[in-house]
């Protein structure tokens, strides 16, 4: 068990992550990798939420974790003084409120495609003509906003079960996290999940920008979380091996 003493901390840091005297973590239900399942006592439990435990046990402070339906809506939380710390995807978006740490897991984006679409690589998805189902303002999805030139994005609200009305309408690519959408392929005989990866969705540790000795202090963290092995036995205890990645070193 890695119990983070080297990383330093400082009594400004202490302050500004936990100023109630409790870490207030905001975390995305959405997330099925990182959310797998609740503690004896009702928590949320996973990766995320195992992180946010861990930091709040360096800080010497009790943990309160704050379930949200979508990555947008923790990040619509930003500067409303709801959370302390955020675990969601570190988007350029997002970072225009929040100051991420390094990503301390990657996952891959990708599209799945109906059966006897005439498409094979993620490149052609992006023509006119093209509809893509998404999931509105996750990170996958503002990644495409920022990106796609020529195919049209549908964006489904959090809630909305963004499969069924890409299987429903006939729309020509479903854009998700590719555990997700391989599982998702099951239920439409014929339909393919493409090679490759159009993004890596990076999960980080955020907190509002005028917290700058607390962001200093969540890197360091992240960083000696991922190179003492803390992350990959996360991903282990978990069961998501092969699905979340170790984020490469900042």
């Amino acid at each position: 068990m890695v119990n983070f003493s080297g990383v330093p901390l400082s009594d400004a840091a202490k302050a500004e992550l936990a100023p109630t005297g409790v870490l207030r973590a905001g975390v995305n239900m959405g997330n099925f990798l990182l959310i797998t399942g609740r503690t004896a006592e009702g928590d949320p439990d996973g990766v995320s939420p195992d992180m946010a435990r861990a930091i709040a046990t360096r800080l010497g402070v009790p943990l309160q974790l704050l379930p949200f339906k979508s990555p947008g809506e923790v990040a619509d939380a930003a500067g409303t003084n709801t959370w302390d710390i955020a675990l969601i995807g570190a988007e350029p978006q997002r970072a225009e409120q929040i100051e991420f740490s390094p990503a301390y897991v990657e996952i891959e984006a990708t599209y799945l495609v109906p059966p006897e679409s005439s498409i094979t690589t993620i490149a052609e998805v992006d023509r006119p003509g093209v509809r893509i189902a998404v999931s509105a303002r996750s990170a996958y999805g503002l990644w495409l906003e920022r990106n796609i030139r020529h195919a049209t994005l549908v964006r489904l609200e959090a809630g909305q079960n963004v499969f069924e009305h890409f299987a429903a309408n006939g729309l020509e690519a479903y854009a998700g996290l590719r555990p997700g959408l391989a599982e998702d392929v099951q239920n439409l005989p014929g339909a393919r999940v493409l090679d490759g990866q159009f993004a890596a969705v990076q999960q980080a540790v955020g907190t509002v920008k005028a917290n700058v000795a607390g962001a200093d202090f969540l890197r360091a963290f992240v960083e000696e979380a991922k190179a003492s092995g803390f992350v990959a036995g996360l991903i282990a205890k978990h069961g998501v091996q092969g699905r979340l990645s170790v984020a490469p070193p900042a």
